[in-house]
């Protein structure tokens, strides 16, 4: 699961940005970007790749198609306060965000709600999404998993890991290891690395994860903080194995590093496009919505990276070299389970406390 604190550029500065990147570029595109002034959204995703892919496929793509720009703000974590301070001050920075399933929960129960219901669960581009991926709140459009990822190098003439237990074993499977210095996946890895099947594995025994914790403590060589470390660790060969987000090792194979991602065993969880209560542009959101739930455009992301996408139709139109990759490839999603969204919203503050406790002994 992903971190939900993130620190994101004001509309005043994309903006700005915006305007002297038009008046650079001539005439012709200051009268367009002039035209585009009540025609615009801001949307929250998580930059890097995604956000390059986004633009390709989605974005401009829109603005082409309906005159209506998009500005893509860049965010490597979920904003929960901030989405909750543009709602309750009517001051929108962004019009929608893409966020997963346990901030919808968050933004939407025990109270006030901050999200709009999109009622598009009808139109013909959204109602081939899986329900299992879905929420009122949201349209599904990415699925994250977690996995356990290795060098190939380090492993070369010898069996290399294939599960939890495997990582957890330190005298057939030797090597650097790494894991996340957050309760978010690890528990629920060290639950599976001692035995528990994936169907039974919430609600999470925290006791018992923590009891296997302790046997691999000694060996964890470096607790990961965030995503950019795993990509370098990876790349650099600091670490054999880790436990992550498939974002990083994907974007390691990218870079030419002999990484391989197991799919045994991994934790999947749902990216959403949601839009904040009471903005600006809500009917534009929707639109934009509908736009890129398209299959084919879903598809085309696979172009810059092994995509999850939520469009099972989409497989169609993707290369199989870049489908195995993909988590929601039916063989990679299978071998999953999929993070149970409100046990965490209900234990988060307890559980965290106890990890963090535990790391400190």
């Amino acid at each position: 699961m992903k971190d939900l604190t993130v620190v994101n550029p004001s509309r005043r500065g994309v903006l700005k940005a915006a305007a002297v990147g038009a008046a650079a570029m001539g005439a012709p595109a200051v009268l367009q970007f002039a035209r585009a002034q009540s025609k615009r959204i801001v949307v929250r995703d998580d930059g890097g790749v995604y956000t390059k892919a986004y633009g390709a496929c989605f974005y401009k793509p829109f603005t082409e198609k309906t005159g209506i720009e998009v500005i893509g703000v860049q965010a490597n974590a979920e904003p929960i306060a901030q989405i909750k301070g543009m709602v309750d001050t009517k001051n929108y920075t962004w019009d929608m965000a893409k966020i997963s399933q346990p901030a919808i929960l968050l933004l939407t129960q025990g109270g006030k709600v901050y999200l709009e219901k999109h009622g598009l669960e009808n139109d013909p581009n959204v109602k081939t999404i899986p329900a299992a991926f879905m929420s009122p709140y949201g349209v599904a459009t990415n699925v994250y998993s977690t996995v356990l990822a290795y060098r190939t190098d380090a492993f070369k003439g010898r069996k290399p890991p294939n599960s939890w237990a495997d990582f957890w074993n330190v005298k057939d499977f030797a090597g650097r290891r790494s894991l996340r210095k957050h309760p978010f996946d690890t528990i629920e890895e060290s639950l599976m690395a001692s035995g528990v099947p994936t169907s039974s594995l919430y609600p999470l025994d925290v006791d018992r994860s923590l009891a296997h914790l302790d046997k691999i403590k000694p060996s964890i060589d470096v607790w990961w903080n965030s995503g950019a470390q795993v990509t370098q660790m990876l790349t650099s060969g600091e670490v054999d194995m880790v436990a992550t987000w498939v974002s990083r090792p994907q974007n390691a194979m990218i870079d030419g590093a002999p990484v391989a991602i197991v799919w045994n065993q991994n934790l999947w969880g749902v990216d959403n496009w949601s839009i904040l209560a009471g903005g600006p542009n809500v009917e534009a959101c929707r639109e934009f919505i509908k736009f890129a739930s398209d299959i084919k455009r879903m598809a085309q992301q696979t172009d810059y990276y092994p995509a999850g996408v939520t469009q099972p139709e989409a497989f169609k139109y993707i290369k199989p070299e870049i489908a195995k990759n993909c988590p929601t490839h039916p063989d990679n999603i299978r071998n999953g389970v999929q993070i149970n969204a409100k046990y965490w919203l209900e234990n988060q503050a307890a559980v965290t406390e106890r990890f963090n406790g535990w790391v400190l002994k």
